[in-house]
């Protein structure tokens, strides 16, 4: 036993998921800010090799401002992760990557990164991730649960302005 616990621990990373390597996608969904009256728009779509392409258009209409991808699962427990990395493709513009320890949280953590319009990781130190409600910075400390049940990405720039962000894959990593 105490041999599976050690393999456990020695392994680095946490798969979280890898778009072009999975056919169902039914648990990604979308929210934008129409939840809250606003007017923008984006969808999921599946690019020739695979990969998530989450685009659209932010408005800032009617009080909007924003537009998400959400995955929800089942607890998965994250003790010793110290940081996300996620493949991807962005178009240059700011996006935020957020987490919930639990569905149940009112807050999100976030991490807020600039895209290079290339392939690229990003690397997401979970210390540094803030927790955060309603566009607002809460007074809690960072990020440090040992679980989680959702990872989201978001573009809310208050500016209006179309969107592209191509994902391939989205891991935990136990290293510094």
């Amino acid at each position: 036993m105490w041999q599976l616990v050690f393999i456990a621990m020695m392994v680095s990373k946490l798969l979280l998921f890898d778009f072009s390597a999975s056919e169902d996608w039914s648990a990604w969904e979308i929210e934008n800010d129409a939840v809250m009256g606003g007017n923008s728009s984006s969808k999921l779509e599946r690019s020739a090799e695979g990969n998530a392409i989450f685009k659209g258009t932010v408005s800032l209409e009617n009080n909007g401002g924003f537009a998400s991808l959400q995955y929800h699962f089942s607890t998965k427990t994250i003790k010793g992760y110290k940081k996300a990395l996620i493949l991807l493709k962005g178009d240059g513009k700011a996006y935020q990557f957020r987490m919930k320890s639990s569905l149940k949280d009112k807050a999100s953590y976030i991490y807020t990164f600039q895209t290079t319009g290339d392939w690229e990781t990003v690397e997401v130190p979970l210390n540094e991730m803030e927790p955060v409600f309603r566009g607002e910075k809460l007074d809690l400390p960072n990020f440090s649960a040992d679980t989680i049940q959702e990872i989201r990405f978001l573009i809310a720039n208050k500016k209006a302005e179309d969107f592209r962000l191509e994902i391939k894959k989205i891991e935990l990593d136990r290293n510094q």
